[in-house]
């Protein structure tokens, strides 16, 4: 299986909303929720006027020319918001693809990204039951805050 890490292109965005509704957290024995939810003001953040910010950046991972996960970058005020100067990040596979190592790469390469433009840090916020939760800790991130469902995590580049 050959795997392809590269810039999302401005055509590919509407993609988001698909990772975006991914991306939600579902507990084992949870019915999804509709993919009406992805109109909440608080998800719409993530995913509304997409490229139109400078500090916008999105890799997607392809697989015989089919885009099987994306990581995104923006800096709003989100559940992973630590201030105005931090990306907040969005990571997510289609099911099919997870547990193979390409949620990893696509970290990677969007920490080299952000390192490379000199931010100095980069957060995201996860649910203490997601399985990703020992990706992210992996790769360095830090728990920086926490509530009763989720910690928001930081990574210092």
């Amino acid at each position: 299986m050959s795997i392809l890490i590269r810039v999302m292109r401005e055509n590919e965005y509407p993609l988001l909303e698909t990772f975006l509704y991914e991306a939600i957290f579902i507990p084992e024995g949870t019915e999804p929720p509709s993919r009406m939810i992805l109109e909440q003001p608080e998800l719409q953040l993530y995913i509304k006027n997409f490229g139109m910010e400078k500090d916008d950046k999105a890799f997607v991972a392809e697989i015989n020319k089919k885009i099987v996960g994306a990581v995104w970058v923006r800096i709003m005020n989100d559940y992973g918001h630590i201030d105005d100067n931090t990306p907040s990040f969005a990571i997510s596979l289609l099911k099919e693809y997870r547990g193979l190592g390409i949620g990893k790469t696509l970290m990677q390469t969007m920490l080299s990204e952000l390192k490379k433009c000199d931010y100095k840090q980069v957060s995201l916020a996860v649910q203490k039951e997601n399985f990703a939760l020992k990706l992210y800790k992996n790769l360095g991130f830090e728990v920086f805050d926490e509530n009763e469902e989720e910690y928001i995590m930081i990574l210092h580049l």
